[in-house]
């Protein structure tokens, strides 16, 4: 696991794809990446959370005050994230915004799904980035942070990521995973009050799959 950047008041890691943040309830003694942070830096605190499938770049806490700040920062849309993602298909348009209201842990699968009646406000931003013959690559900016809230806007709009079986993908071999990665992390440090900017680059089966679609 890479650390970007290390502080006594934060940690901002590049989480591989396939770590849980927290223990996974079908896994109990598996590895999870709060455990192997705190073994090695001593406490620390979750402010967001990746899925355990997706790559990227991460922000802990290590201090409550911190916490407590970089807390604030996501519930007011202050931290930008932004994540690169793979959609099966190619979009009529180069930039869409959807508000599908979601609700989570549906069914056996624990799918998140779109509900306009009981649903929780949702926004995403994508824009297109790179189109190959039969996939394109785009930017995600998701304004809320629900559950799957990329995969399942990209899945309602008619494109669901690359890989993405759980919503839809037809199965795939250049991706194990659902195509997502998240790219990089706008923050304001909750110390100094500084404007900081964090990044991660493609991991490898990521970077494959995006070399995928300058294939005829």
């Amino acid at each position: 696991m890479k650390i970007i950047h290390l502080d006594e008041h934060i940690l901002v890691i590049d989480k591989p794809a396939g770590l849980p943040v927290l223990p996974d309830g079908w896994e109990k003694d598996a590895p999870y990446l709060v455990k192997t942070l705190t073994e090695e830096y001593g406490r620390i605190w979750v402010v967001h959370r990746l899925d355990k499938v997706t790559s990227g770049v991460m922000v802990l806490a290590r201090t409550a005050e911190a916490h407590r700040d970089l807390n604030i920062q996501f519930e007011k849309h202050e931290a930008e994230k932004v994540y690169r993602a793979i959609m099966v298909g190619n979009p009529p348009w180069e930039a869409k915004t959807t508000k599908f209201p979601l609700r989570g842990n549906v069914g056996h699968s624990h799918r998140t799904m779109v509900d306009d009646r009981h649903g929780k406000p949702a926004e995403t931003g994508f824009k297109v980035i790179q189109r190959g013959s039969e996939n394109t690559l785009v930017e995600a900016r998701p304004m809320t942070g629900r559950t799957h809230q990329v995969r399942v806007h990209a899945y309602a709009l008619g494109y669901p990521l690359l890989g993405d079986t759980l919503y839809s993908a037809p199965e795939t071999r250049l991706i194990r995973r659902p195509a997502l990665h998240a790219y990089s992390l706008k923050i304001r440090h909750p110390q100094s009050g500084e404007s900081m900017i964090f990044s991660a680059p493609y991991p490898e089966d990521f970077a494959a799959a995006v070399e995928s679609l300058n294939k005829p």
